[in-house]
């Protein structure tokens, strides 16, 4: 009997627990012709998740856990659980059923016939949702796949099933700053989406606020596009071009009318304000890149695991 490891990062869920599995059960029910193993990964929670994980394993010797000895993010979760998984085929979920679990057994499906490697799920409406987060979910899309050689399937969730070839792969990328859309993208594989559409959350709360969500943008965009530095090389050439030609018509205006060479002061504090903010900007860019190098030197774990069973 082929098994079915299912991957599912949490933070603070203990309501949400109890209830996936129990949903996640129903949907075994489906496809009894495989085993699942469920591997929770316990990102430093605070709450009762952990306890709530515990007193699961207590019915059934499907579940297992891996709790960090801190928060480590969603990204070192993910990983966690690739590295823990010892099924042929490995899902991963969101504990709160925004990922519909029924879509499960049609994506398994995909892979064990062969046809697919991978097959993920995209939402395609953001029901419920900000409307500003909304935008600039998109806006993200937009430019990273503008920028970038590895595309992104707009509303592509992590959730998916893989096959152990795939899995495999994704764990040699032993990479410390980890944007994981985009590392599912850049394996390669055969891929496939399944649309669906919003699904809010069954219980508790999100942890993930705008200003999070911003900054794993800026890491997506980071990790996999250059971009960033080669737009202001350009605008450090172009602003130097401009500066040039700013300094030829000065001379000249100062030659033809000698009276024009006093005056200006105010285009001139102008000029070294727009300067210096694009100077700054480009530190600024540069700064994230070499913050990123430096992570990387480090050599640091990914996570640490407080308990595993």
């Amino acid at each position: 009997m082929s098994k079915l490891s299912i991957i599912v990062p949490v933070f603070n869920e203990e309501e949400t627990v109890p209830i996936f599995y129990d949903a996640l059960e129903k949907v075994h029910t489906q496809v009894p012709e495989y085993d699942f193993e469920y591997w929770f990964i316990d990102d430093g929670s605070t709450d009762k998740t952990i306890a709530s994980i515990k007193a699961l394993q207590t019915k059934t010797d499907s579940v297992h856990y891996v709790e960090f000895s801190r928060n480590f993010g969603k990204e070192a979760g993910l990983y966690a659980g690739l590295q823990h998984a010892t099924g042929e085929y490995v899902a991963v979920m969101d504990v709160d059923l925004q990922d519909p679990p029924e879509m499960l057994p049609e994506m398994l499906s995909g892979v064990a016939s062969g046809e697919w490697d991978m097959v993920g799920a995209r939402r395609t409406t953001r029901a419920g949702e900000p409307p500003i987060r909304t935008f600039f979910s998109d806006m993200f899309y937009k430019v990273i796949n503008k920028i970038s050689d590895t595309y992104l399937v707009n509303g592509a969730r992590d959730y998916r099933v893989m096959s152990r070839q795939v899995v495999d792969a994704i764990l040699s990328m032993t990479e410390y700053n980890r944007f994981s859309k985009g590392i599912f993208s850049w394996v390669g594989f055969k891929q496939k989406y399944l649309p669906y559409e919003n699904v809010e959350r069954v219980a508790g709360s999100t942890s993930w606020s705008f200003w999070s969500l911003f900054r794993y943008s800026i890491e997506g965009i980071v990790a996999f596009s250059q971009a960033p530095l080669t737009a202001i090389a350009i605008l450090g050439v172009v602003s130097f071009l401009a500066s040039i030609l700013g300094a030829i018509a000065i001379f000249v205006r100062a030659l033809v009318v000698p009276a024009s060479a006093i005056g200006g002061w105010p285009s001139l504090v102008v000029i070294m304000l727009f300067m210096g903010g694009i100077q700054l900007l480009s530190l600024g860019i540069v700064g994230r890149y070499i913050a990123a190098i430096y992570l990387e030197s480090k050599r640091r774990p990914i996570y640490i695991a407080r308990d595993v069973k």
